[in-house]
């Protein structure tokens, strides 16, 4: 990812770009044939030689015409004719966007696969689902996973379109008028580098394109902010469901020698935040001054290369966490029982109203029950029930028992296993 974003690889998009407008120029009788093959021949660009112009000039496109043309020679002539800087620029970018979409693309899929084989791998692991924090009702580790990869997926098909979205080129002119150049030039262009035409660009590609590439890379890191924040909360000490892999010789306190920390976590949940930093300045990169100014530049050299670099970086980073993840399956059914079940009281309070007790009533019972084992030591909630008489007459120790059960609460999940290919 990083190569994409050289000044190397930037000034070969150029280059790719001005080619490919010489030979929509040749192919429309514009340019003789042996300047054609002249400016296929020799045109090149030295970096450091850009650099060197445009530090006496102050203009990059032109620094680069410059020493392209120190190459070509005469035929130069025919390079960049009718076109504007941002034809060059904003053409040459989308090549670049393409480019790093492709790769992203690359990572998420990997990702996808990681995240569906341990979903399958898990899909009758049992464990408690927890909101607010607080134990819930039982789920599988596995059905928790398949959150992940459906959303995983959505992300997936958010950078299918955005790849068709961003990859747009323009050789339309000053001002996007092409009153100096033909559209056909642009069509030709654009068709050989691989890109649609800009429905109606100014002198620039409006900024809502690159404003959309940002936010959904921030979206993606989000994604991987969420799955990297319940890591990191299932692998507290006094949860320890799930842990990252800890590497032999790996040390995680300077002071405290027990200390195994989700440090890879961590560290994509906070490059998640950089990521979204940036949404602030893509969005405000859309509203230039008329036809064109250049407010957004400077801060696209910087935004446009960090958040593909870091995305790139974030989701390689969650595809070796998944793959290298310690699941505690044991440790996941000591805390779903713990306090003696109180987690399946919704399935006692739906026997009990089946069996003919007022909703209100039967709340009222299972509830101080639950709250009588809640946070107490060597409280259970199914002994308490038990030794209930109001209870036990509306209620068998069979119909009782079957409550105490995750069968219930994995029978439907064969629907969303389906939905998923798990």
């Amino acid at each position: 990812m990083g190569n994409i974003w050289t000044d190397q690889a930037k000034y070969q998009s150029w280059l790719d770009v001005e080619i490919a407008a010489c030979e929509a120029n040749y192919k429309l009788g514009r340019i003789p044939k042996d300047a054609m093959e002249e400016i296929h021949t020799k045109a090149t660009f030295q970096v450091q030689r850009i650099l060197e112009i445009e530090a006496e000039v102050r203009h990059d496109v032109i620094a680069f015409l410059t020493n392209v043309n120190e190459h070509v020679g005469d035929s130069g002539r025919f390079i960049h004719v009718g076109m504007t800087s941002s034809d060059v620029l904003d053409t040459g970018l989308a090549l670049q966007l393409k480019g790093s979409i492709a790769l992203l693309q690359k990572e998420i899929d990997q990702l996808a696969n990681a995240i569906r084989t341990l979903a399958k791998e898990h899909k009758n692991t049992v464990m408690i689902g927890r909101s607010h924090a607080i134990h819930g009702e039982p789920i599988t580790f596995g059905f928790k996973l398949a959150g992940w990869l459906a959303e995983t997926n959505r992300n997936i098909d958010r950078l299918k379109r955005l790849a068709m979205d961003i990859s747009i080129g323009q050789i339309s002119g000053a001002m996007g008028t092409y009153a100096n150049t033909d559209p056909e030039v642009e069509r030709i262009t654009c068709q050989n580098l691989g890109l649609n035409v800009d429905t109606a660009s100014t002198q620039v590609i409006s900024r809502d394109r690159h404003a959309d590439y940002i936010q959904t890379l921030a979206l993606i890191g989000t994604s991987l902010d969420r799955f990297a924040t319940e890591i990191r909360n299932l692998q507290r000490t006094d949860v320890l469901e799930v842990e990252e892999s800890f590497a032999k010789g790996q040390k995680g306190s300077s002071a405290m020698p027990h200390k195994r920390n989700p440090i890879r976590s961590e560290r994509v949940s906070g490059l998640a935040r950089v990521l979204r930093s940036y949404v602030v300045a893509a969005l405000e990169n859309m509203a230039l001054w008329h036809e064109r100014d250049i407010s957004h530049s400077s801060i696209e050299r910087m935004m446009l290369p960090d958040s593909s670099v870091t995305l790139h970086f974030m989701i390689r980073e969650m595809t070796e966490i998944i793959q290298g993840l310690g699941i505690y399956p044991a440790n996941m059914i000591r805390n779903m029982n713990v306090y003696g079940g109180v987690v399946f009281s919704q399935r006692v309070l739906l026997k009990l109203v089946a069996n003919g007790m007022s909703r209100e009533e039967a709340y009222e019972l299972v509830q101080k029950h639950a709250h009588s084992a809640w946070n107490r030591e060597g409280g259970n909630f199914k002994k308490n029930l038990e030794s209930d008489q109001e209870v036990m007459a509306q209620i068998s120790s069979e119909e009782l028992d079957s409550c105490f059960t995750t069968d219930t609460h994995q029978a439907n999940l064969e629907v969303i296993w389906r939905r998923l290919a798990i």
